[in-house]
């Protein structure tokens, strides 16, 4: 499972046309589902995400999670998080895992954050053709992935 997560000051997720989605300050998970993937890779990567201090504290430091910042949380789904590129231009997509596995996981990943950072979580929706605007703040961006776990 590999999540790329932004802090941001706003975001927002549309289909087609349709706002779904919307946060202040927050952040926005990119969340890509291997074909190995199980619940373990979900609670491993919850943890990670839910205590992760990325935003200021009272001193300004980096030192704070999404809860102590009372942030919110958009979470999406993207397949393409594990696009392997290694032949020719067009990646393959073939370590994705698929809609029958992703989709309960993706589920559950939702699921547990919720119960973790106390508060619901917006998302966009499983497979659909999303537009996601935000604002980066910072800019933070990381990379998590559970099976590297660095």
């Amino acid at each position: 499972m590999r999540a790329v997560i932004q802090r941001v000051s706003k975001a927002s997720v549309s289909i087609e046309g349709r706002i779904v989605a919307d946060i202040s300050s927050g952040l926005v998970i990119l969340l890509g589902i291997c074909h190995d993937d199980s619940d373990i890779d979900v609670e491993w990567l919850v943890r990670k995400v839910a205590n992760m201090r990325i935003f200021s504290d009272a001193e300004g430091k980096m030192n704070s999670s999404v809860k102590q910042a009372n942030g919110e949380i958009i979470v999406v789904s993207q397949f393409t998080l594990f696009a392997s590129c290694k032949k020719g231009n067009r990646p393959s997509f073939t370590k994705s895992a698929p809609p029958e596995l992703a989709e309960p996981l993706y589920e559950r990943f939702i699921e547990i954050l919720q119960t973790e950072n106390g508060k619901a979580c917006q998302t966009g929706e499983f497979g659909a053709d999303m537009q996601v605007s935000l604002l980066n703040d910072g800019p933070v961006t990381i990379v998590i992935d559970s099976k590297i776990k660095e």
